[in-house]
């Protein structure tokens, strides 16, 4: 049987600005391209979970705009169940992405309909939350909606993953309670840690053993090209990345999360094979450009894995 997931999270409509390099202060630059395309965290991450087999619901927030109706249109496509994504009267939340000739990318976030996700939302969506294997949050919804649905998963008996994106100094101690599996990437986890992750076992688990203290039992660093670092009571190993070239490294860590989510067992058990799985999902993604259409099924995945 699948695995059941919700996302808790954000949606937005991405405007890509492809450039060859960062303007300097003061600098005018050409731009090379524009394109546009369906994103977020939480869309996101949800599309790789679908992708990946997982039976995937998302609770979240669009404007009553355009971008709202294309949103709806877009996550709709792709079988997830949008039953719990309401309508706020703003903009729909969007995103401006500076890309890079490397595939490297800068991002500005305007939240829009997301800031106004809300617990009574959450209230509202109770039922096919505490249904599910794993609930699903980012930060870029308010955390007091990710902590409310965390409690609801709780009660049930489910599993939490939290991915701490955009980085935030403080995390609130009553979401981290709540919490199962932490995913940060090295920038989020030494802001959140205050211990600098560098290129060293030392620093990993010394970042991993801060939120095993707070009672989390499942840490997973992303690293970037470096891979990720893994964390439990039983296994404490790097998992090192499947080095590809880089189009566009948008999605990528969306992508590892949802993917993740999708083959990962309740009780944590599989976790090594399931970052396997879900790195190579991350490396399939960095090898088109945009969110959405980048990530790959579940069927691309695993014969990747093969060959």
């Amino acid at each position: 049987m699948p695995n059941r997931v919700v996302v808790v999270g954000s949606i937005n409509v991405d405007s890509i600005l492809h450039i060859h390099q960062l303007p300097q202060p003061g600098e005018t630059i050409q731009l090379n391209d524009f394109s546009k395309a369906a994103g977020g965290k939480g869309a996101n991450q949800a599309v790789a979970a679908v992708r990946s087999g997982a039976t995937t619901s998302f609770v979240g927030k669009v404007g009553n705009d355009d971008n709202g109706e294309f949103m709806l249109n877009e996550l709709g496509k792709n079988s997830i169940n949008i039953e719990n994504i309401t309508k706020a009267y703003t903009q729909t939340g969007q995103a401006y992405i500076l890309l890079v000739d490397s595939g490297q990318n800068s991002i500005i976030v305007q939240h829009g309909a997301n800031a106004e996700l809300s617990v009574a939302d959450i209230e509202q969506a109770k039922s096919v939350i505490a249904q599910a294997d794993f609930t699903v949050a980012q930060a870029e919804t308010p955390l007091a909606v990710a902590t409310a649905a965390f409690k609801i998963a709780h009660q049930a008996g489910k599993t939490t993953i939290l991915n701490p994106a955009p980085a935030q100094k403080q995390l609130p101690a009553e979401l981290l309670a709540e919490t199962d599996l932490i995913i940060p990437n090295e920038t989020e986890s030494s802001l959140i840690t205050g211990i600098a992750v560098t290129n060293d076992i030392s620093s990993y688990q010394a970042n991993a053993d801060y939120y095993h203290k707070l009672g989390i039992a499942g840490v997973i660093i992303t690293l970037g090209s470096s891979g990720s670092y893994v964390s439990t009571k039983t296994v404490q190993q790097q998992v090192a990345a499947f080095k590809v070239k880089a189009v566009d490294t948008t999605a990528a860590g969306d992508t590892f999360i949802g993917a993740l989510s999708a083959v990962l067992e309740p009780d944590l058990s599989n976790l090594l094979e399931a970052v396997t799985y879900a790195s190579k999902a991350s490396s399939l993604t960095v090898q088109s450009l945009g969110a959405f259409p980048s990530i790959p099924m579940y069927q691309q995945v695993t014969q990747s894995l093969v060959d």
